[in-house]
């Protein structure tokens, strides 16, 4: 009975976030730190996208624990500094959505891939998810305070996938983690058709 109960304080949550909300709207206002923090946990494409990193790099265990949210958060801000600066990209919303489905298909799956290439494809959907929140901040905005609000915020949620992704096996709930795997690719699937 434990155990259900706790699988569901995890699992639901993925998938009661509204599926319309998407972090990069493009109709907000951004100015300083407390905007760039609570921009991207109003989003659940970079919410279920930041605790899948967390969540794989705990399913990963060693230097993944470190390399890949590290990986996302270097090529992220890459990214926003691509977008800010007008460079043109395409394909960077399927790239948002390639990185939910992917991420949770391999959490689901307990997937394991050599440590590089993992913290390459982390680093790929990192600069989708940077370039798209960088090219719509507006040029008066004061963009470096913005990030580290931003950074700050994704580093955390990292963390929350990490904190569960390490602590669920040690309760003998491994399962759990895979299961919240499915929930976050059920999410991108919603995402994907809303």
């Amino acid at each position: 009975m434990k155990k259900s109960a706790i699988s569901l304080f995890v699992v639901t949550p993925c998938i009661l976030m509204p599926v319309s909300a998407w972090a990069h709207t493009g109709n907000h206002e951004m100015m300083g730190v407390v905007s760039g923090f609570s921009h991207p946990v109003g989003g659940a494409d970079h919410v279920l996208a930041m605790v899948a990193v967390g969540l794989w790099a705990a399913q990963r265990g060693g230097r993944a624990l470190w390399a890949m949210p590290g990986a996302f958060v270097v090529m992220m801000m890459a990214g926003g500094m691509l977008g800010f600066s007008g460079m043109a990209m395409p394909y960077i919303e399927q790239g948002i959505l390639m990185s939910v489905l992917v991420l949770g298909t391999l959490i689901a799956g307990a997937f394991e891939m050599p440590l590089a290439l993992s913290a390459g494809m982390v680093g790929v959907f990192a600069l989708c998810h940077g370039y798209a929140h960088g090219a719509e901040m507006p040029s008066v905005t004061d963009a470096v305070s913005y990030s580290l609000g931003f950074v700050l915020a994704t580093a955390l949620l990292h963390a929350a996938g990490l904190v569960v992704g390490i602590a669920l096996p040690k309760l003998g709930m491994e399962k759990v983690t895979r299961l919240a795997g499915g929930a976050i690719t059920f999410g991108g699937i919603c995402l994907g058709i809303s």
